[in-house]
């Protein structure tokens, strides 16, 4: 049977038959939980609000088509590390220097500006929680410091239980708020429609929410924690390919609940929120005034533990893809996917070196304010880097690099088309929207 990516030949076998099992399983999910947890920030639930204020149910189908996309190019990530027993960043060398400048420029600016930022987020509904406890500052230091321990200390197995449980409780959150604002199931079965708003610059609306549904280097780090969960060979394709979907349907409740909450709480009362974490500390605002002060902590508790799962994702997952581009660079011509498997790269020097830096420089810029230059060429790079993943993943998996049997379908090739043109158009009007009269 055909899935998503177009691909019909799941009959593959592992290297070793016995290192997989026979049938897929809901008790082998893990990377995908990990990987929706980590791509569904503050950030992406304030743009749902905001899509669902603005427009009401009108957008409910770019926000699912958002998922299905992200699906796509998570699958190609996950079926790559599988098929070929090399890493996405092994791939990624293969086709010239090219990649390794820009994955090196990336990871060292994103990383130090992501830093600050998820730790900026994951405070901020710890310090509404307990407001007299210490200032916003100490409590992101705190955040980090927390993150940057608990990653060092264990391996993927603890990491991902920990995430799991974490998105247990957004998902009870964000389900109770979508049924608390008691949604208009007509409205929002008519919002299934591909119907555009009569704004203006719609279409770009339009397009970014569909592009900002769920992760942007996280969807590169599923094909590594799919390694790190010890599926190394095809005979594990099936159950990535399930896990994979679990990640996306997580995803896209979690999207659909705040769009709920947006339509109903914010579209029909015409209110506005801030764009950026602070949006939802105003929701958290209205919820007390509308339904109490224990509904406001409630979501708090859950903002939190969106915000936290970004952050110690992006510091295991990230980190493991550092850890691979440095031991390439070292003279490991294929960094094979066993490695990650065993664990020896979450031990690495590389691995912890990258910790140190998304959670020690970035404390600088919590203090000082962030480096408007530095905020810029940041921007630029976190928009480029869809197009890029997408493009690549097209080159790589259409190529004699991947066994035959596992090379693009005609399904996948058009999805990660339309991603690839999609995240294009994004990147060129975020370069565009950039203040560069100012940067000079």
């Amino acid at each position: 049977m055909a899935d998503i990516t177009g691909n019909t030949r799941d009959t593959g076998a592992p290297r070793d038959p016995d290192s997989a099992p026979r049938k897929s399983s809901w008790r082998y999910i893990g990377p995908g939980i990990v990987v929706a947890a980590t791509g569904v920030g503050a950030g992406d639930l304030v743009a749902t609000l905001i899509a669902g204020s603005n427009f009401g149910y009108t957008l409910l189908w770019a926000a699912i088509i958002g998922c299905l996309v992200k699906i796509s190019l998570a699958e190609a990530c996950g079926r790559w590390h599988l098929s070929t027993g090399r890493t996405l960043f092994d791939g990624w060398a293969s086709l010239g220097r090219w990649t390794t400048w820009f994955f090196a420029v990336y990871t060292v600016i994103w990383g130090f500006v992501y830093g600050a930022a998820a730790m900026s987020s994951s405070a901020l509904p710890l310090q509404a929680l307990f407001p007299d406890v210490m200032d916003l500052k100490w409590w992101g230091v705190a955040c980090g410091l927390v993150g940057l321990v608990f990653v060092w200390f264990n391996k993927y197995a603890v990491f991902e239980k920990v995430m799991t449980v974490l998105v247990g409780v957004m998902f009870v959150v964000t389900v109770y708020l979508a049924i608390r604002v008691t949604p208009n199931l007509g409205d929002a079965f008519a919002g299934l429609l591909p119907v555009l708003p009569d704004e203006k610059d719609s279409v770009l609306n339009t397009l970014g929410l569909i592009g900002g549904v769920g992760g942007t280097i996280t969807l590169a780090a599923y094909g590594y924690w799919v390694n790190a969960k010890g599926w190394t060979d095809t005979g594990w394709m099936k159950i990535m390919r399930l896990d994979n979907r679990v990640a996306y349907a997580t995803t896209g409740i979690f999207v659909v609940a705040m769009l709920f909450v947006g339509a109903e709480l914010l579209h029909s009362a015409n209110i506005a929120i801030a764009s950026g974490d602070k949006g939802l500390i105003q929701l958290g605002d209205i919820l007390a005034e509308e339904y109490g002060t224990a509904t406001s902590k409630f979501f708090l508790i859950g903002f939190f533990a969106t915000s936290f799962t970004s952050l110690i994702g992006v510091w295991h997952g990230v980190s493991l893809m550092f850890a691979d581009f440095v031991a390439r660079q070292r003279g490991e011509k294929e960094a094979r996917a066993d490695e990650l498997a065993s664990g020896r790269r979450e031990r690495s020097w590389a691995f912890r070196a990258y910790l140190l830096w998304l959670t020690f420089p970035p404390i600088v810029l919590l203090f000082q304010g962030q480096p408007f230059r530095l905020i810029i060429i940041y921007g630029v790079l976190g928009a480029a880097f869809m197009p890029f993943l997408a493009l690549t993943l097209l080159w790589l998996l259409n190529s004699a690099r991947t066994p035959r049997e596992w090379r693009n379908g005609a399904l996948s090739n058009t999805m990660l088309a339309i991603a690839g043109l999609l995240f294009l158009v994004l990147c060129v009007k975020q370069i565009w929207d950039q203040p560069w009269s100012e940067f000079f």
